[in-house]
């Protein structure tokens, strides 16, 4: 692959029965492209807990998906109210869902923590009113 491929999306902030439909056509996509099981499942788990975040805190957003010969790049943007304290939200189990969204079994507090677990390298960039946009990479070795 000598371009790299770049896949995009619209999460839809409004439907949590629609929530994870980019993770799980980026999966179909890369199985189809011969990536390894590892590889496709760490890109589905950060995929799938950015897009939940996305419809839980900030009314959808875009995933942007570039996949080159070294690495898959994965950059989530919303236009939500941003990130209050990313070193508290990066805490296991933080939580600023609604009870209406826990009780539908979501807003468990382990988003952040688990893009960042299953990425080689994530960062963060938010402000308060205007959104946040987070860059994930995971290499392929």
């Amino acid at each position: 692959m000598s371009e790299p491929l770049v896949f995009h999306f619209e999460i839809d902030g409004e439907d949590f029965a629609s929530a994870g439909q980019a993770s799980v056509q980026i999966k179909k996509n890369l199985r189809q492209l011969g990536f390894s099981p590892e590889i496709i499942r760490r890109v589905s788990i950060a995929m799938y807990e950015g897009e939940i975040n996305m419809v839980i805190h900030a009314r959808g957003g875009t995933a942007d998906v570039k996949v080159s010969e070294d690495c898959i790049d994965i950059i989530l943007a919303d236009k939500g109210p941003g990130i209050k304290d990313i070193d508290q939200a990066m805490q296991e189990g933080f939580s600023t869902a609604s009870d209406t969204t826990r009780s539908l079994g979501f807003g468990a507090g382990m988003g952040l923590p688990n893009m960042k677990r299953y990425t080689d390298a994530m960062h963060i960039d938010t402000e308060l009113g205007v959104g946040t946009t987070v860059t994930m990479k995971i290499y392929i070795q």
